[in-house]
C-alpha cells in the first residue's frame, strides 16, 4: 500500500467514529518492522467542541440512569472484555510492540479496575445523620462531577485508561479519552466494546490528537476534571495548566524505580526480578527496575547471574508465533534517546556489561530493537542514573550499607516505586517505613497495586488531588452535598432568631 492509501485511524464521537474535520494527520508504527502501518486523525478546534459537546449531551442522559442500570451496562462490559480480549491483545501488540503474553498481562491488570467499579453502589453511598439537632436530620450526597477527560501514555494503551473510565462511568461521568497518537486503535476498540455493552452515544468519547487536543481539554470549561499519566514535565503542565483553569487533577509522572538489595537476600530470586522488572515491555513502563543497589558484597555475583539470564532472552516481534520474551520500543526516535543515555553513562565511567545498542533482529532490520543492557559501577552524578531513561536499561550501583542505599533512594526527585530484596523482616519493615515513595515491595519488584487500593507516588511522580483507582479513584470522580434538612411541625414552630444556629 502506498502512504496515500493508508487507513486513517479516526475520532469517536456520539456513538460511532467520526471523521476528523482538518487535515492533520500522524504516522502509527508497526514498531517490530518500522513500516508505517496507518495515520492517526490530529484533532483540530472544530473536532474537540464536537467532542466535548456529544460528551456533555452522554452525560446528561447516562448520570440520569438508575445505579442498577448504570451497574447493568460495566457488567455487560465486563463481559464483552473478557470474552474478547485476545482481540484488545492483537492490537496492543501490533502499534505498541510489546509481546502477546505482556499484552494480556496489561489487560488483566486493567480488568481488575473494571470488576472494581461493578461493586460501586457501594462506593459511592452518602451518609445519614438523624436528629443531629432537635427536628434536624443531615445527609450527605454522591454525585458525579459531569464530563472528565482522560490523557493516556503510549506504553500502555488499554490498561492505563482502564485505570480511570470504569470508576469514572460507574460514578456517572461522562468520558473523553485522548490516546496516545503512537498506538490509537484500542481506545477505538474499547469504544465499540462501551457501544454494544449498552452506554449511551456521547458517554464515551475517544478525541484522537496532539498538543492540540490535550490543550484543549485542559482549557474547555465543560470538562471537570484531567486523570494523565506520563512523564513528569508533562505531568506538571498538565496539572498547572489544568488547576489554573479550575479542574480536578490526578497526574502521574515519571520514576527513577530502585531495588535495594541487601547480602543475605536469595541472589537467584533478584536475578530473576530485575531481569523481569528491568527488560519487560522493554522497559517502557513506569514502574520497571532501572536501579539495582547492591549491598556489599553481593554485586558481582548478582552481575554475573543477571548476565547469564539476558544471555538468554530472546528478542524479536510480539506477534510472532514462536513469542519472544522482549520486542521493540515504540519508535526509532525513542531508541536512539534511550542509546544516548548508554553513552552518557559509558562517558561518566560506566563499565558495560551487556550492550544493547545497535541491536537488530533478522528480518525485520528495520525495527525499532533495542537489545537488554546493563551498566556496572554507574555514577550517581550521571545523567544516566537521575534521569528516566524508559528503555531495557538496567543500571547496577555498589553501596557499602543498608543506610546508604537508603539514603540514595530518598535523594531522588522521584517517588514512585521502590523494591527491597532480603531474608530479614526487621529490615524489611524498617525499609518500608523510612524510604520516600508511594509503592514498595518487599520481595516483590514491580510492586504496582490491586485494584482495591490505589496507584500512585510521591514527590515529582504524582501532581495533583488523586492516587488512581481504589477508593480515591471514586472520591476523585464523585463530588459531595451536604444537606440539613428539618421538616417543621407548625405546633411547634421556633419563630424568629437571628443569631447563628446552634445544636440543641
Amino acid at each position: 500500500m502506498t502512504d496515500h492509501d493508508l487507513p486513517v485511524i479516526a475520532h469517536w464521537i456520539d456513538g460511532a467514529e467520526s471523521a476528523p474535520t482538518g487535515g492533520r494527520t500522524a504516522p502509527v508504527y508497526n514498531p517490530a518492522t518500522g513500516a508505517v502501518q496507518a495515520h492517526v486523525a490530529l484533532a483540530d478546534e472544530a473536532d474537540i467542541q464536537a467532542a466535548i459537546a456529544s460528551a456533555s449531551r452522554g452525560f446528561a442522559e447516562w448520570s440520569g440512569y438508575s445505579v442498577a442500570k448504570r451497574q447493568s451496562v460495566l457488567f455487560a462490559f465486563r463481559e464483552l472484555l473478557n470474552a474478547r480480549k485476545g482481540e484488545l491483545a492483537a492490537i496492543l501488540t501490533a502499534e505498541h510492540g510489546k509481546v502477546l503474553s505482556d499484552a494480556m498481562g496489561e489487560i488483566a491488570r486493567g480488568q481488575e479496575v473494571v470488576e472494581l467499579a461493578t461493586g460501586f453502589p457501594h462506593l459511592i453511598k452518602g451518609a445519614y445523620s438523624e436528629n443531629a439537632s432537635n427536628g434536624v436530620d443531615v445527609y450527605s450526597l454522591k454525585q458525579p462531577l459531569g464530563v472528565v477527560g482522560i490523557i493516556s501514555p503510549f506504553n500502555f494503551p488499554a490498561m492505563v485508561p482502564m485505570w480511570f473510565f470504569p470508576i469514572a462511568l460507574a460514578a456517572g461521568n461522562a468520558v473523553v479519552l485522548k490516546p496516545s497518537e503512537k498506538d490509537p486503535s484500542a481506545s477505538l476498540w474499547l469504544a465499540r466494546l462501551w457501544k454494544e455493552a449498552g452506554l449511551p452515544a456521547g458517554a464515551f468519547t475517544v478525541l484522537q490528537g496532539d498538543k492540540v487536543a490535550v490543550d484543549g481539554l485542559l482549557e474547555a470549561p465543560e470538562v471537570q476534571s484531567i486523570s494523565f499519566v506520563g512523564s513528569t514535565p508533562i505531568a506538571q503542565y498538565i496539572y498547572e495548566t489544568a488547576s489554573k483553569n479550575g479542574k480536578r487533577v490526578q497526574a502521574l509522572g515519571g520514576a527513577k524505580n530502585h531495588m535495594l538489595v541487601l547480602p543475605d537476600a536469595d541472589l537467584d530470586l533478584v536475578a530473576d526480578s530485575a531481569v523481569n522488572a528491568g527488560f519487560g515491555a522493554a522497559g517502557e513502563r513506569c514502574m520497571a527496575v532501572s536501579v539495582v543497589l547492591a549491598v556489599d558484597p553481593v554485586a558481582d555475583e548478582l552481575i554475573a547471574k543477571v548476565t547469564e539470564r539476558i544471555a538468554k532472552l530472546r528478542i524479536g516481534n510480539g506477534a510472532d508465533a514462536d513469542e519472544p520474551d522482549m520486542g521493540p520500543l515504540i519508535s526509532g526516535a525513542h531508541r536512539d534517546k534511550v542509546s544516548s543515555y548508554v553513552d552518557i553513562a559509558e562517558a561518566d565511567g560506566a563499565r558495560i556489561v551487556v550492550d544493547g545498542r545497535g541491536f537488530s533482529v533478522d528480518g525485520h532490520e528495520e525495527g525499532f530493537f533495542f537489545g537488554p543492557t546493563l551498566l556496572d559501577e554507574v555514577p550517581t552524578s550521571s545523567r544516566a542514573y537521575t534521569e528516566e531513561i524508559f528503555g531495557p536499561v538496567l543500571s547496577v550501583v555498589r553501596v557499602k550499607t543498608y543506610e546508604e542505599g537508603l539514603a540514595l533512594i530518598n535523594s531522588g526527585e522521584f517517588g514512585n516505586g521502590t523494591a527491597i530484596f532480603t531474608n530479614d523482616g526487621g529490615a524489611a519493615r524498617r525499609f518500608q517505613h523510612e524510604v520516600q515513595v508511594g509503592m514498595i515491595g518487599i520481595n516483590v519488584p514491580i510492586p504496582v497495586p490491586v485494584a482495591y487500593h490505589s496507584f500512585g507516588g510521591w514527590k515529582k511522580s504524582l501532581f495533583g488531588d488523586a492516587k488512581a483507582y481504589g477508593v480515591h479513584g471514586f472520591d476523585f470522580f464523585t463530588r459531595e452535598k451536604a444537606v440539613t434538612s428539618r421538616w417543621l411541625d407548625p405546633a411547634t414552630h421556633g419563630g424568629i432568631n437571628l443569631g447563628f444556629p446552634q445544636n440543641s
